[in-house]
């Protein structure tokens, strides 16, 4: 079993950026594949990228694509999400999750293991 600690959010101006890192540990993450969700108070839980599900190398949500890149540094065995061009609708908990199989996508019921989150918030 996998741990994630999400780290890097807190509250940023509109336009700025801001990059979450996702520590695992118990396992390498380097070629597994992992995904950023969020949820907003009210909302469920929707994805926001993915890496390393088959079919794609990348996958990003409509609403961030062009904005947002998810990466991971091997070495560290860490995951990143940068975020640029925020706007107050990003504003959500922020989670990393790693999923049970390759054949993952953007449903949160592919991912088996979840992070505590991290709170991001857009000042307008």
């Amino acid at each position: 079993q996998v741990q994630l600690v999400e780290s890097g959010g807190g509250l940023v101006q509109a336009g700025g950026s801001l990059r979450l890192s996702c520590a695992a540990s118990g396992r390498t993450i380097s070629t597994y594949p992992m995904g950023w969700f969020r949820q907003a108070p009210g909302k469920q839980r929707d994805i926001v990228a993915a890496i390393g599900c088959r079919g794609f190398s990348t996958y990003y949500s409509e609403s961030v694509k062009g904005r947002f890149v998810i990466s991971r540094d091997n070495a560290k065995n860490t995951l990143y999400l940068q975020m640029n061009s925020m706007i107050p609708e990003v504003a959500a908990v922020y989670y990393c999750a790693a999923a049970r199989s390759p054949n993952c996508g953007a449903e949160t019921a592919h991912y088996g293991s979840w992070g505590q989150g991290t709170q991001v918030t857009v000042s307008s």
